[in-house]
C-alpha cells in the first residue's frame, strides 16, 4: 500500500509541477521529467527514496554548467584586462608565459596554459592585494565588461534553465554548492548576487595567501586547483558529506559525479550539459579546448545519466532571450 500511495503522490506531484511549470525554460521531454521525478521522489516523505534535509546536498560546476565558457573561461578575460593594465610594472612578463601571450594578444598561446595558466595570471596580477580589494575589483569589472563576441555582460550569459533548476532545488530544501575550477575569490565576488548562493557554499581553485594586520593578502603561488580528482577532495574538506546530485558539463567534472554516484546511502542523480546549440550558444564536446566532454559523455551514456541536449531541451539559453 505504501508503494501504491507513493506512486499516486508522484503522479499527482508531476501533474501539479507540470501545470505550474517550475522549469518554464525547459522543453517537455525525458530530461525535464527526469529532474522532476528525482526531486519529487527524494523530497516526498512517503517515498522509499526520501532524503532527510541534512543530506540533501547537491553540487554544480560553474563554467559551462551555469554560464558559458567560450572561447575561454570568462575569468580569463578579467585576468587579461588586469595583466595588460599592470604590464608596465612587470617587465619580466614580456618573456614569461602565459603573460607573454596575453601581451601579444595571442589567444592560442593563452589557451595552451589551461586552468593552471589562468590561476597564474590571476595570482600574479593580484599578488600583494588584500582579498577585499580584489573582490571589489572583480565586482566593478563584471558590472561593465562585455563578452567580445556576444556583446553582452558576462552575467547576462548565465543559463536561464539552470537558474530555474537551482531555484527548484532550493524550494525543496536542497543545499546547493558550487564546485568549480574557477578562482574561489573571483566566484565569491559575483555568485551570491547573481545565483543567490552564499560564499560559504562555493568551492574553487585558490592561490596562497597570508595574514597581516587584520587582512588576508594574496600571494602569487597556486594553493589548490579544483578540477578532476581534486573536486571530490574539495567537497570532502569543505562539506564533509557526499552529495546526492551533481551537475557538470566536462570531463573535469567526471570525478565529482562519480563520487556522487558512489553515495551508498541515498538515491543519486547525475546530469551533464551537452553544448549542442551553435546558434544560441556554442556547439562543442570531445575536441574542445575549454569544457572538453569526451570520457564523461561516454560514461554518462553507458550508465544512463541524464544528458541535456541544449539545442533540444532548452526553450531559451540566456535570460535576455525571454525579453525578445
Amino acid at each position: 500500500m505504501k508503494l501504491v500511495k507513493f506512486c499516486m503522490i508522484i503522479l499527482l506531484s508531476s501533474v501539479m509541477l507540470m501545470s505550474t511549470d517550475v522549469l518554464p525554460s525547459w522543453n517537455d521531454g525525458k530530461v525535464k521529467k527526469d529532474i522532476i521525478t528525482y526531486i519529487t521522489a527524494t523530497s516526498t516523505k512517503n517515498s522509499p527514496n526520501f532524503i532527510p534535509l541534512e543530506d540533501r546536498i547537491v553540487v554544480f560546476d560553474n563554467d559551462g554548467t551555469l554560464w558559458s565558457e567560450q572561447p575561454v573561461y570568462f575569468q580569463f578575460f578579467f585576468a587579461i584586462d588586469k595583466v595588460k593594465s599592470l604590464a608596465s610594472e612587470h617587465t619580466g612578463w614580456k618573456t614569461a608565459e602565459p603573460f607573454k601571450s596575453v601581451l601579444n594578444n595571442d589567444m592560442k598561446g593563452i589557451l595552451k596554459s589551461g586552468k593552471e595558466g589562468l590561476l597564474k595570471l590571476i595570482n600574479a596580477s593580484h599578488a600583494g592585494m588584500d582579498v577585499e580589494t580584489f573582490e571589489n575589483e572583480v565586482r566593478a569589472w563584471i558590472k561593465n565588461a562585455k563578452h567580445p563576441t556576444k556583446h553582452h555582460l558576462y552575467t547576462d550569459l548565465i543559463f536561464q534553465p539552470m537558474m530555474e533548476l537551482i531555484t527548484y532545488l532550493k524550494a525543496n530544501d536542497f543545499k546547493v554548492y558550487i564546485v568549480s575550477g574557477g578562482g574561489l575569490d573571483f566566484m565569491r565576488a559575483f555568485i551570491p548576487e547573481v545565483y543567490g548562493i552564499p560564499k560559504e557554499h562555493i568551492i574553487g581553485s585558490s592561490g596562497k595567501a597570508h595574514y597581516v594586520d587584520g587582512k588576508i593578502i594574496k600571494d602569487p603561488e597556486i594553493y589548490f586547483i579544483d578540477d578532476k580528482e581534486t573536486k571530490p577532495l574539495g567537497i570532502y574538506y569543505h562539506i564533509g558529506k557526499r552529495p546526492v546530485a551533481a551537475f557538470g558539463n566536462s570531463d573535469g567534472d567526471l570525478e565529482m559525479m562519480l563520487y556522487t554516484q558512489a553515495n551508498q546511502k541515498h538515491k543519486t542523480f547525475q546530469l551533464y550539459i551537452h553544448h549542442t546549440d551553435e546558434k544560441r550558444e556554442w556547439a562543442y564536446d570531445r575536441k574542445s579546448h575549454m569544457g572538453k566532454l569526451d570520457k564523461g559523455l561516454d560514461y554518462a551514456k553507458k550508465h544512463n545519466w541524464t544528458i541535456v541536449d541544449m539545442k533540444k531541451d532548452w526553450k531559451v539559453v540566456y535570460p535576455f532571450e525571454m525579453e525578445q
